[in-house]
C-alpha cells in the first residue's frame, strides 16, 4: 500500500526553511544565504522512504508585497497551505512573535490546517529559561499540533521531525517518481545556484533588485568523448550602477560569481560545464508583470 504526504515549509524570511527542506530531502534543492527572500518560488522537495512519499513544499518568506514580484511570493505563500495534509511553521528563536506569524496563523485558520511548529535556532540561545516566554506566545497564537525546538544547522532535534510527519501520511500514489528529490527542471536549478552564488557575492542591497534568466542549455561531447554542458546565463539587474558593481573591477566579481556557480552546477549535473554570464539592465523589473511571468522568476 503507497502512501502519500504534502508537508508545507512556512514562516519569516530567513527562518530556516530551504536549509531545513535540503536536510529533510537529503540534497540540495533550494538555495541557502543569509539575506532575506532568498527563496523566491514555491520549490518541491521529494523524499521516497519504502512505502511512502513525502513531498515538502518550500515557500519564499512572507512578507507585506511592495513589488509584483513580492506579490507573487505571497500568493505562492498563500496556494502552498491549500490542501496539504500538515504544515510546518518555521520560527526564529532568537527574534520576537511578529506580524508575520500572526498573518500565517490566520491563513492556517481559515483552511483548518495541521501545524507542527519548529522553533528553530535554539542554538543560538543562552539558555532554555529563554525559550520559555516565547513558546508561551507561539502556544497561544494557534492550536499546534507539536511544537519542537530545533536547530538545523547544529542538527538539534531535527531526527524527530520525519517520524511526526509520518503520522500525518494518507492512503493514496506517489505524484512522482520514486528517484526524484525534486519536480523542478535542471535549467531551474542552476539559475538559483548561480543567483544564490550572487547572493553570496553582493552587497545587502543589490541582489533583491537582481534575477538569473538561463538562455541556452546544452549538451555536447567533447574529443575525450566526455559530457559537456554549455549554459548561457543572464544576470537581469535594475540599474546601470549594478551592473557595474555585479562585473567589478575588472570583471573579478562576475568570475568569482560563475567560478562557485560551475562548481556546484558540475557536482549536480555530474558533468564539466561550460558556463557562460551575461549581465543585462532591466529597470523595475520586479514591477513589470509580464515580465515576472514570461521569465517565471517568481512562478507559482
Amino acid at each position: 500500500m503507497t502512501k502519500n504526504v504534502f508537508i508545507a515549509i512556512t514562516g519569516r524570511p530567513n527562518a530556516g526553511k530551504s536549509s531545513l527542506t535540503n536536510l529533510l530531502v537529503g540534497e540540495k534543492i533550494s538555495i541557502v544565504s543569509e539575506k532575506p527572500q532568498t527563496t523566491r518560488n514555491r520549490i518541491n522537495g521529494v523524499l521516497t522512504k519504502g512505502d511512502t512519499q513525502y513531498v515538502f513544499i518550500d515557500t519564499p518568506g512572507f512578507l507585506k508585497p511592495r513589488t509584483k514580484l513580492a506579490e507573487h511570493m505571497v500568493k505562492a505563500v498563500r496556494t502552498s497551505v491549500d490542501d496539504v495534509d500538515v504544515a510546518i511553521l518555521m520560527a526564529d528563536a532568537t527574534k520576537k512573535l511578529s506580524a508575520v506569524e500572526q498573518e500565517l496563523a490566520k491563513s492556517f485558520a481559515s483552511h483548518n490546517t495541521k501545524v507542527i511548529l519548529l522553533l528553530n535556532k535554539i542554538d543560538l540561545v543562552k539558555s532554555k529559561e529563554e525559550l520559555l516566554p516565547l513558546l508561551d506566545e507561539y502556544s497561544k497564537l494557534y492550536s499546534f499540533e507539536e511544537i519542537i525546538p530545533i536547530s538545523v544547522k547544529k542538527r538539534i532535534n531535527t531526527e524527530l521531525i520525519m517520524p511526526l510527519l509520518e503520522k500525518y501520511a494518507v492512503e493514496g500514489e506517489h505524484f512522482f517518481p520514486d528517484d526524484i528529490a525534486t519536480d523542478r527542471t535542471e535549467r531551474f536549478l542552476c539559475s538559483e545556484l548561480i543567483r544564490e552564488k550572487l547572493l553570496w557575492t553582493m552587497q545587502q542591497e543589490i541582489p533583491h533588485g537582481t534575477a538569473v534568466d538561463i538562455e541556452s542549455f546544452s549538451s555536447r561531447t567533447n574529443k575525450n568523448n566526455a559530457e559537456v554542458i554549455d549554459i548561457g546565463a543572464v544576470i537581469i539587474c535594475e540599474k546601470r550602477s549594478h551592473k557595474g558593481m555585479i562585473i567589478g573591477k575588472c570583471g573579478e566579481r562576475l568570475k568569482q560569481i560563475g567560478s562557485l556557480a560551475r562548481k556546484d552546477i558540475e557536482e549536480m549535473l555530474d558533468a564539466k560545464v561550460n558556463l557562460q554570464i551575461f549581465v543585462k539592465v532591466k529597470e523595475n523589473w520586479r514591477d513589470n508583470e509580464r515580465f515576472i511571468t514570461d521569465n517565471k522568476i517568481a512562478d507559482d
